[in-house]
């Protein structure tokens, strides 16, 4: 039996991730920590609260006294606690700094403290910062352009620093663009096919060209269980599916799904410091036995077939104060269209 911490497991991924390994190891013990913060939702988990191998933790990663309880009565730590949302980065860096690095630094330093445990960081492709042509591998320098992905690089490097200095046992795992059900909808997916079924603007940065990596969120969490079992102590591993698409094909298959007028589509200025194209090597996991199972179309109709069917979800967080304020302050400086008021 192993007792696993997932911290910011109320999110997007970390929510799937719980799922997944409660479903392939049922003799596991899976505790979550989450701030319950704007992307927290306790809906995402409502499926395992009666789960007894299953516990939920109300509470900050940046609180030290709440991550050394749980930190000591447990064998693996996994890491998904983060401020993630580039956008939100451009206008509020503080915030990423003190979740993603701090946050990263309070979870070590309670390993370090207890010691016998696993830490696995879940970090971003976008640490390599642009990647115009080829793949990057694991050992390509870090060259991120968002405060955003310059706060996962810092947490990256910051875990590999107490593998070396401390000999504690952690492995990275930098994932590409992840997309799925019950993903928060300010993400250029959820935002765009929940728009298009409320037939409002999908609003495309710039000429739409910049390329992206999409995994879905079951292979990206398959991944991350690999490397969580089998990764070498100290190493990073890519997770990417090699889906290379454009942003504009991805909006333009969003609403041929859904039926709906390319003139939905609607450019708005981009955003600072855009990163024109992600794409990394997976040849590292993949030689310990991962690929993805999804293609993107496949995901993509599956995604959009849960938003269709699961409105009263989006629905209530678009219609939120703070999202509110967030969409009408960012898109209309880019001359997009605001949230639907109400």
């Amino acid at each position: 039996m192993r007792r696993i911490l997932v911290t910011g497991g109320a999110g997007f991924i970390g929510s799937h991730f719980c799922r997944y390994l409660l479903g392939k190891y049922p003799d596991y013990r899976v505790t979550v920590l989450d701030a319950l913060t704007y992307a927290g939702n306790l809906s995402n988990i409502a499926d395992l609260m009666s789960n007894p191998n299953f516990a939920f933790y109300h509470g900050d990663v940046r609180d030290a006294v709440v991550v050394r309880n749980l930190v000591r009565n447990h064998d693996w730590v996994v890491n998904f606690a983060a401020e993630t949302h580039v956008d939100r980065s451009i206008l509020n860096p503080g915030s990423f700094l003190q979740t993603d690095v701090y946050g990263a630094y309070v979870l070590l330093e309670a390993c370090r403290e207890f010691g016998g445990k696993r830490f696995l960081q879940v970090s971003t492709d976008e640490v390599y910062g642009e990647v115009l042509e080829g793949f990057a591998s694991e050992d390509a320098p870090m060259r991120p352009r968002s405060p955003y992905s310059a706060s996962k690089a810092a947490a990256d490097l910051l875990t590999q620093a107490y593998y070396h200095t401390y000999g504690l046992d952690v492995v990275v795992t930098r994932g590409s663009n992840t997309y799925g059900p019950n993903q928060y909808p300010e993400k250029m997916m959820p935002l765009f096919i929940t728009n298009a079924l409320e037939d409002r603007s999908l609003p495309l940065y710039g000429d739409g060209s910049q390329v992206r990596d999409w995994i879905y969120v079951e292979d990206h969490c398959a991944g991350i269980d690999v490397v969580l079992h089998h990764g070498r102590t100290g190493e990073a591993y890519n997770i990417g599916a090699g889906n290379l698409l454009k942003n504009r094909f991805v909006a333009e298959k969003i609403v041929e799904i859904l039926g709906k007028p390319h003139s939905l589509i609607q450019q708005v200025a981009d955003r600072p410091g855009h990163d024109r194209r992600y794409a990394v090597d997976t040849a590292k996991l993949r030689a310990l036995g991962w690929s993805p199972r999804w293609d993107f179309e496949q995901g993509l109709r599956h995604t959009v077939d849960w938003y269709r069917t699961h409105r009263d979800w989006w629905q209530e967080i678009k219609q939120k104060k703070e999202y509110q304020q967030f969409a009408t302050h960012w898109y209309a400086q880019r001359g997009g269209e605001g949230p639907v008021q109400e």
